[in-house]
C-alpha cells in the first residue's frame, strides 16, 4: 500500500508540477520572508522551511483552485477527492479538524500534525501582502503565526507555504522536517 501511495503522489506531482523539489515561487518566498520578518518584530524566532509542509501547502492550494469544494458547509481547510489523499469537509465547528491535521503524515514522511492557515480571494489573484494582511486582521490566524492564545505553547519547528491564483495557505508543524 505504501508503494502505491508513493506512486500516486509522484504522479500527482508530475501532473501539477514538481513539488518534490520544493521550489518556492517568487510570491511564496516573499510570503515566507514576510512571515519571518513579522515574527522577528514580535521577538519570535524564524521557522525553518519544510519540504514536506511545503509539498502539502502547494498540493492544497492546487486542490482548492481546481476542486470548487469550498461552499457553505466546507471551508478552505477541506480537501477534495481529486488527489492522492483522503477527502474531508472541514466545517466551522472544527468537528473534523483531525482530517486536516493528519495531511502531512498522509502525503509525506513528516511525522507530526500540521496546522494550516488559509486565505482566499474569490475571483482574484492572491499575493503575499494580501494574504499576510488578511491573517494579521484575523485574530485566530494571527495567533497561529505569532504563537498567541491557544497557540502560545506551540513551538513551531517547520513551515510550508503555497500560493496559487486565488488561494494561499501556510502550514505549521512542531516537529523538524527530516527531508
Amino acid at each position: 500500500m505504501r508503494t502505491k501511495k508513493f506512486l500516486i503522489i509522484v504522479l500527482f506531482s508530475l501532473v501539477y508540477g514538481n513539488s518534490f523539489s520544493q521550489i518556492l515561487s517568487t510570491e511564496e518566498k516573499k510570503l515566507y520572508d514576510m512571515i519571518m520578518e513579522y515574527r522577528k518584530e514580535k521577538g519570535l524566532p524564524n521557522i525553518p522551511l519544510s519540504k514536506s509542509l511545503t509539498f502539502v501547502a502547494q498540493s492544497h492550494v492546487k486542490d482548492l483552485q481546481t476542486s470548487g469544494l469550498v461552499n457553505r458547509t466546507c471551508n478552505m481547510h477541506s480537501w477534495s477527492n481529486n488527489g492522492p489523499w483522503t477527502s474531508c469537509c472541514y466545517t466551522d465547528d472544527h468537528a473534523k479538524a483531525s482530517c486536516m491535521w493528519h495531511k502531512p503524515r498522509e502525503l509525506t514522511s513528516y511525522q507530526g500534525n500540521g496546522y494550516e492557515i488559509s486565505y482566499g480571494s474569490y475571483g482574484a489573484s492572491v499575493n503575499a501582502e494580501g494574504a499576510l494582511k488578511g491573517w494579521k486582521e484575523s485574530s485566530g490566524h494571527n495567533a497561529v503565526i505569532i504563537n498567541q492564545g491557544i497557540w502560545a505553547d506551540n513551538n513551531w519547528k517547520a513551515i510550508g507555504v503555497g500560493i496559487s491564483e486565488g488561494y494561499s495557505v501556510v502550514w505549521f508543524g512542531e516537529e523538524l522536517d527530516n527531508n
